[in-house]
């Protein structure tokens, strides 16, 4: 075990911790999967096998372990908050599961407990660290479109098994929580914090307790308007596209691409049509090894930080950048809370 490694231990073993962050942690630079919890022991026993790691029943008994630095929590929405609580105030740093949780003013007390202890809480959004998005970002700032006039985004699934999680309100579920938050992630991405909610509608399918289709519209100060489109009963759409005053920018496979699929970015003009290159890229790995230099960061800033309380200087913690910090988080969990308020004053199927 190498001293540079961030040893991680998981909180559960959903399905999708399996298939995708479990691997991920056992094999990205910077990070070691040293331990897998589950309130199942013989299921903790049989994930922990494939790794070669600590098998732990239990969430809290993970948490009291001195090895584990950092765990990854990988729960449903609704527990998220009462985990990541407790994993911070066991002086763990955290990448939890979006949404890091379901209201607001929970998110903003976890950061702010976070970042009073020192410690690194990230929520685990990852396609804002694929390279594709740095790509629009830079077409954007070279006038490729001209100036920016709308975001169209969407992301949607087809239906799911009746007896998963996200059809029950209980554990956090719904088509704004779960898939929601990529369009909302986006126009935060591209057009900026200062983005405002003009209207929202959510709808529910017929038996259902959640939300399960829904779109918002919200601006900037300047009327940069962002149309977003979410689901989990539809045809799989993971896109979005920037319309500007010349132009637009469209990228196919947004949210959720695998390491090996090549990236298609079209840019249309009124004289000519072209595809942008980007290479193949691994956004799991790039989202761990971010989190992973982010708690690099984080601890040695810490005698500085000593010395600020004494002297009096300037705190320079700031956690990590515009894409993936604590700022981007709580204003995403005010945009969705405004969202669903919006949804709540013009309900689905209203004159």
């Amino acid at each position: 075990m190498s001293d540079a490694e961030l040893r991680i231990g998981v909180l559960g073993c959903s399905a999708f911790a399996r298939r995708r962050m479990l691997p991920a942690i056992s094999a990205a630079p910077g990070t070691e999967l040293v331990a897998v919890a589950s309130r199942d022991g013989a299921r903790a026993v049989e994930t922990a096998r494939q790794y070669g790691c600590r098998p732990v029943t239990g969430y809290a008994e993970l948490l009291a372990l001195e090895e584990v630095e950092a765990v990854y929590v990988p729960l449903p929405a609704a527990l998220h908050a009462r985990w990541v609580e407790a994993a911070l105030r066991a002086g763990k740093h955290v990448l939890a599961e979006k949404p890091l949780t379901t209201d607001r003013a929970r998110t903003a007390g976890l950061l702010a407990l976070a970042r009073e202890r020192g410690l690194v809480l990230r929520e685990n959004v990852m396609f804002v660290h694929h390279r594709q998005h740095e790509a629009v970002r830079a077409a954007l700032a070279e006038g490729a479109i001209g100036e920016p006039r709308a975001l169209h985004a969407a992301f949607a699934i087809p239906r799911l098994d009746d007896s998963d999680i996200r059809y029950d309100p209980a554990l956090g579920g719904g088509a704004l929580w779960d898939v929601g938050v990529y369009p909302v992630r986006a126009a935060l991405h591209f057009l900026g914090p200062e983005l405002r909610v003009a209207g929202a509608v959510l709808s529910h399918g017929a038996g259902r307790r959640v939300d399960t289709s829904g779109a918002a519209v919200l601006h900037t100060p300047e009327g940069v308007t962002a149309q977003l489109t979410f689901g989990l009963d539809h045809p799989y759409v993971a896109m979005y596209e920037l319309w500007g005053s010349e132009g637009r920018l469209t990228v196919e496979r947004a949210y959720t691409p695998p390491a090996d699929f090549r990236p298609r970015i079209r840019l249309r003009r009124a004289d000519r049509e072209e595809e942008l290159p980007v290479e193949c890229d691994d956004q799991v790995t790039n989202t761990l090894t971010a989190f992973a230099r982010a708690v690099t960061a984080v601890t040695a800033v810490t005698a500085v930080t000593a010395v600020t309380a004494v002297t009096g200087g300037e705190d320079t913690r700031d956690g990590e950048d515009a894409v993936a910090g604590p700022a981007v988080v709580l204003r995403q969990a005010e945009l969705l809370d405004e969202i669903r308020e919006a949804a709540e004053r013009t309900p689905a199927g209203a004159s």
